[in-house]
């Protein structure tokens, strides 16, 4: 069964099968977010997050492109805006950066054409980034004078090392999505023709496994980036031992000696 929201006009949400969409839908200005959008796509991504029927999210954008980032001409408009009056409106966008980073599920980015500025950021939110060849990650902040955002100040340098994370914020150079594979930050290539499908059966896949151990492991991968080692291994044995405890292990467990297929199968 599929659900979707008609209150919405340009995100597109949707929920099937366990795997929630949020679909940037502003194709004719290639997905930028002005306020409007911003504002519904916070809505959208805490409905995700908070949905017990959503056990992974697919972000996207429709036209070919995944986002061009903060829409500069909205920007444009009226007066100088203020440097408080600038900073409400970055933490007001965080609301639902922070829940799709600090979501216990998993969560995809699926992109081609432009992830530009903002929609580069967040590109980098995803758990997993899978790209098409024309795909084009851009940090393009400097050309307009701006500071990244949507989070790359923290998980750009982690994804691609701090030197090479300031040489593309500094340059605001374009790389493809082969090159984001090549540095680390996409996880998989594929066909445009491909990349929506991919994407769904990639989450479906997820939302199908052990929700548990996933949102363990997501916020023992996001922890160990600020941690020491001993830290970690506190972490892992807490964790380990929710795991162990768990249906889905005891299930898993039973396949696995009576030699079933296992229930978590990938792509």
């Amino acid at each position: 069964m599929t659900t979707s929201s008609p209150k919405l006009r340009f995100i597109h949400y949707t929920v099937a099968s366990g795997v929630a969409t949020i679909m940037l839908n502003r194709p004719e200005r290639r997905n930028a977010i002005d306020m409007a959008t911003r504002d519904e796509l916070n809505e959208a991504s805490l409905w995700a997050v908070a949905d017990p029927a959503v056990r992974a999210i697919v972000m996207t954008g429709a036209g070919g492109h995944f986002c061009a980032g903060g829409d500069v001409k909205s920007m444009d408009a009226g007066e100088r805006m203020t440097a408080e009056a600038g900073r409400q409106r970055m933490r007001t966008a965080h609301t639902g950066i922070r829940a799709l980073f600090e979501s216990d599920k998993p969560v995809i980015a699926a992109v081609d054409g432009c992830a530009y500025g903002g929609g580069f950021g967040l590109a980098l939110l995803a758990d997993m980034v899978i790209a098409t060849p024309a795909a084009r990650f851009c940090m393009s902040f400097m050309k307009v004078g701006l500071v990244p955002d949507c989070g790359a100040l923290y998980t750009l340098a982690r994804s691609v090392g701090l030197h090479r994370a300031k040489a593309l914020m500094f340059s605001a150079r374009e790389v493809d999505g082969q090159t984001g594979l090549d540095w680390g930050f996409v996880s998989e290539v594929v066909p445009a023709t491909d990349l929506q499908a991919h994407a769904n059966a990639v989450a479906q896949n997820l939302a199908r496994g052990p929700a548990l151990a996933i949102a363990l492991t997501k916020q023992a991968m996001n922890q160990s980036q600020v941690s020491s080692f001993a830290t970690m291994l506190d972490v892992e044995a807490n964790a380990q031992g929710m795991a162990f405890a768990s249906d889905d292990h005891r299930a898993a467990a039973s396949d696995f000696a009576a030699k079933r297929p296992s229930r978590f199968a990938w792509v």
